[in-house]
């Protein structure tokens, strides 16, 4: 999940255990250490955009891995005079390992998944249970943590985690009925599905994205398992997945097949050509292209003036960075400052854009690409 629910997680887990004269240092230190694991995303690199999706959820998340990253975030918060002067070291450490232990196992719990029994296994782990974004579990564990903090008291914490933990219960539960309701609908198509997976969509567990694969051919759609009402299901689009042999121009053995076969171990073999652009959104691109300073597949925010570059100008050089021109005249140019979800969007899309531009094809994650465009059909309407 997101890094600050990692560090709400880590922080009631540490403030749940602690007494009442460490409630609030308890709490600062799990949520340092809460956070720590997602550091793993500044390992990236600006030449090999693959990379940083590659090691986010990696080592730093693994089980294995707890205890070392327990005691850098306790050297880390040991520099806070407070931590310093009320905590001993070893308190520190049992509240930094507290904090940090939940984060391998909470983004086990989405669709992303993490290297969890890493260095035994470099399978990802992810149940499929809560979205990566989840403003219910967020402002409950919030809620909980700032009440314990104000009473001084450990109780509210215990409380915001017992029913963060009914969320992940439910979770579980809709993640079962949803999957129960992909495979009907194969099969109603007369299909046996080779591969399934069945992921909520983003801050609710209500509409699910089920996605499966059938004789080289991507089937999405999306479900609504129903909490007390009928049970619902949208029919969405198909496309044929990529053919590297049939659909790539770069010979084997080229960097841009070996990217590209990354990319497919990412997105679970799922990739599937991108539909082909309207001629409206061609021109648009088209007029977009000379103004803009970022390489492909960044976008700038909403509402930020693009400056167009001098002649000779170097474009900017990463997403959302502030790349400079080298001319004078142009020294205090700046590309647009793109926010923390943007520029998460904009790396994903430049490692696409990588790929495609490497192997001749757009190839993108067929889940990236999913739209209900049916309407809802009563689940009566299939098993019938």
């Amino acid at each position: 999940m997101d890094v600050l629910t990692h560090g709400l997680l880590g922080a009631a887990v540490a403030q749940a255990t602690a007494s009442r004269d460490d409630v609030r240092l308890a709490a600062l230190v799990g949520l340092g250490a809460g956070m720590l694991p997602d550091a793993d995303a500044l390992l990236g690199s600006s030449a090999d955009p693959l990379r940083v999706i590659e090691l986010h959820r990696h080592f730093t998340h693994a089980l294995l891995f707890v205890p070392i990253g327990a005691l850098l975030a306790t050297l880390l918060l040991r520099i806070v005079a407070p931590v310093r002067r009320r905590l001993s070291f070893a308190r520190t450490y049992r509240f930094a390992l507290l904090g940090y232990l939940p984060a391998g196992f909470l983004d086990a719990c989405t669709s992303y998944g993490t290297h969890l029994w890493w260095p035994f296994s470099e399978a990802r782990v992810a149940w499929s249970v809560i979205a990566i974004v989840g403003p219910l579990f967020s402002l409950t564990l919030a809620a909980a943590l700032l009440a314990g903090v104000l009473r001084s008291r450990a109780t509210p914490a215990r409380l915001g985690l017992a029913l963060a933990a009914l969320s992940l219960v439910a979770g579980t539960v809709q993640h079962a009925r949803a999957d129960a309701l992909a495979r009907e609908l194969a099969a109603s198509r007369g299909h046996v599905p080779e591969q399934l997976a069945v992921k909520p969509t983003i801050g609710n567990l209500v509409l699910w994205r089920a996605t499966y694969a059938v004789d080289g051919v991507a089937y999405a759609d999306g479900i609504r398992p129903g909490l007390l009402g009928e049970a619902r299901l949208y029919p969405g689009e198909s496309s044929p997945l990529l053919d590297a042999e049939r659909d790539v121009a770069a010979p084997p053995g080229t960097r841009a097949r070996r990217d590209l076969a990354r990319f497919s171990a990412l997105s679970d073999g799922m990739v599937a050509r991108a539909p082909p652009r309207s001629p409206s959104r061609r021109r648009r691109a088209a007029a977009r292209a000379p103004t803009t300073g970022a390489p492909p597949g960044t976008a700038a925010r909403r509402g930020a003036r693009a400056r167009r570059p001098a002649s000779g100008a170097p474009a900017a050089r990463r997403c959302g960075g502030s790349a400079r021109s080298r001319s004078p005249a142009h020294s205090r140019d700046r590309a647009p400052r793109l926010q923390p979800s943007q520029r998460a969007r904009c790396r994903y899309a430049a490692a696409r854009d990588e790929v495609a531009s490497r192997t001749g094809s757009d190839a993108r994650p067929r889940s990236t690409s999913d739209r209900f465009h049916g309407p809802a059909v009563p689940v009566a309407a299939i098993s019938g």
